[in-house]
This record gives structure tokens, C-alpha cells and sequence, in this order.
């Protein structure tokens, strides 16, 4: 039986709730090893031990998250793409009030057994929406 759209959707949204909790054993249990982020800070190749020195030093944190207008498109059965707006509430230390921010994500799955795993993940800024409350 195919996978289903929700089913990604869950995997990702639980990825984003394991940055607030700032949980990375699940965080690392959902990416491929070695996974790749373009961000606005760069282009990222890593592995588990990789990720985790990244969580660990990370001057920001992820305190809030709302996703919407999610899509999910299957171009095999082993591979998933998942586009998405997120809004993200980050805080660090010394920044204050926390920064509000919008962005454009995307992540692509790949299906290892019964088990998917992020092998990329991208990150945009929207267009002047960084705001502080």
C-alpha cells in the first residue's frame, strides 16, 4: 500500500517539535545519513554525529513553529518531496524579545526499508517578514 501524504506530513511536523524540545535523538532517528540544508547561512552536508555538534552549538533556538499550505508530491514510491510555509518563533540569548519568522521549506524523504529519512532539507526567507514582538 502507498504511502500516505499525511503520513510525511507527520514525519516532518515531528521533526520541527523535536528542535523546540531540542530532542536530537529524534531528530537524528529521522534523517539519512549523510543528509544535506541550504539555508540562507550556506550549503551543509552531514552525518548523526555531524547533526548533533550542530544542535548542540546552535546559538538559536526553535521555540514555536506552525506550518500551512503543505504539499506533498511522490515521484516514486521510495522518494517524497514536502513543500511548505512555516512560521518560527527563535530565540537566543542576548536577542530579547523572540524573532518572528517566516519562511519557505521544503524536505525530501526517502523510504529505507519501512522507514523514511530526510536526506535534504532547504530554507528560505519569505519576502520582509521578520518581525519582533
Amino acid at each position: 500500500m502507498p504511502t500516505s501524504s499525511q503520513t510525511l506530513i507527520d514525519l516532518e511536523t515531528k521533526f520541527w517539535q523535536s528542535m523546540v524540545d531540542q530532542d536530537t535523538d529524534t531528530a537524528v532517528a529521522l534523517l539519512n545519513e549523510p543528509a544535506l540544508m541550504v539555508s540562507a547561512q550556506g550549503a551543509f552536508k552531514f552525518d548523526h554525529a555531524g547533526y548533533r555538534r550542530m544542535a548542540n552549538k546552535a546559538s538559536m533556538t526553535v521555540a514555536s513553529f506552525q506550518l500551512s499550505d503543505v504539499e506533498v508530491v511522490f515521484p516514486d514510491d521510495t522518494t517524497a518531496i514536502v513543500t511548505y510555509g512555516v512560521k518560527q518563533e527563535i530565540v537566543a540569548p542576548g536577542l530579547g524579545e523572540p524573532l518572528t519568522q517566516e519562511m519557505h521549506d521544503s524536505s525530501t524523504w526517502i523510504q529505507k526499508g519501512k522507514r523514511w529519512q530526510c536526506v535534504m532539507h532547504t530554507e528560505t526567507p519569505a519576502e520582509a517578514t521578520h518581525t519582533r514582538h
